[in-house]
């Protein structure tokens, strides 16, 4: 093999090498363009594309691209999951037997002033979502710090118009209520980009020590309140019945008073027509009384006699031992 066959052959081989390491950096190149710029929004969230720092759009959920090498950056907020922070308390583990809760004292969170100057060791739970991605990435530097202590602040201000029955037993739904209302309203004027769902009370009781005293307190209530819920139980049977009972006798009274009256008026019509008849014929009337009357007696008798001063004896023709009946 001569000297120019050689020459001929390395040129050959450093062609295909130079092939091949040009082949090598575009696969890369392909694969540093696709690993930076193809990208996967997952159906609850959106994508924040900053390009250069510097906010350009926002992405819906899907496969995206974006522009490589770090010149567009997208951050993925979860605007449809629920987050939760508790206050008073922690989970540490939500597992199917029992739920485990952290052994740590937070009652610099959760005891609070009421409003009648007692203690309330109150426990809750806020649930909340990201409504805007924007206020949420740029407006505040420490969101969920912002978060906690905006909720911890709203909470002491609507416990401390509340007295500690109200806040424990009476009104715990108006204290979530109320509470919500006033955290949503600072998360509005901070423009965190936040949106409460539900503020729950999780668990509300005295302080430690006050607790025996407090539980005396309360089911004295609960018996005061059993014995008038038996009372006005007692009440509504009674008043109605009794009520009833009255309009019946008013009523018997009424219709009793109605047919007396009705009858001593035809009582007297009927005396006035007999009298008027008893001046229209005397005689003739005075003997229908008499013969009426006498039929009406004579039937209630067992035996009836008839003298004649001018016969002796019972007069003959009449059958007067069947005249009563």
């Amino acid at each position: 093999m001569t000297v120019i066959d050689l020459e001929q052959k390395a040129r050959g081989l450093w062609s295909n090498q130079k092939k091949l390491i040009i082949l090598v950096i575009i696969v890369i190149g392909l694969l540093i363009l696709l690993g930076t710029g193809l990208y996967t929004v997952d159906p609850e969230e959106v994508g924040v594309i900053r390009r250069f720092g510097k906010y350009t759009h926002t992405t819906e959920p899907g496969l995206r691209f974006k522009i490589p090498f770090g010149i567009d950056r997208v951050t993925k907020i979860k605007v449809k999951y629920v987050y939760k922070e508790e206050f008073g308390f922690r989970t540490l583990d939500v597992g199917s037997a029992a739920t485990r809760y952290s052994q740590r004292d937070f009652s610099d969170e959760s005891l609070m002033l009421t409003g009648d100057l007692n203690i309330a060791d109150v426990e809750w739970i806020i649930q909340y979502q990201i409504r805007d991605p924007l206020k949420y990435l740029f407006n505040v530097r420490d969101v969920t710090g912002t978060l906690r202590n905006l909720s911890e602040s709203s909470m002491r201000q609507v416990v401390g118009d509340h007295s500690v029955d109200e806040v424990i037993v009476l009104n715990r739904q108006e204290v979530a209520y109320e509470t919500r209302m006033i955290l949503q309203q600072h998360l509005d004027d901070y423009e965190t980009g936040l949106e409460i769902r539900t503020v729950n009370l999780q668990n509300v009781t005295p302080p430690l020590p006050v607790q025996p005293a407090f539980n005396e307190v309360n089911s004295a209530l609960q018996e005061e309140e059993r014995i008038v819920n038996e009372a006005r139980q007692r009440y509504n049977q009674i008043i109605p019945e009794a009520r009833g009972k009255a309009r019946q006798v008013v009523e018997q009274a009424e219709g009793y008073a109605i047919n007396r009256v009705n009858r001593a008026t035809g009582d007297a019509n009927r005396f006035t027509d007999v009298w008027r008849e008893y001046n229209r014929a005397r005689t003739v009337t005075r003997r229908r009384l008499y013969l009426e009357t006498m039929e009406e007696i004579l039937q209630n008798l067992e035996k009836v006699y008839v003298v004649d001063e001018d016969q002796s004896g019972i007069l003959p023709l009449l059958n007067l031992e069947q005249g009563g009946k």
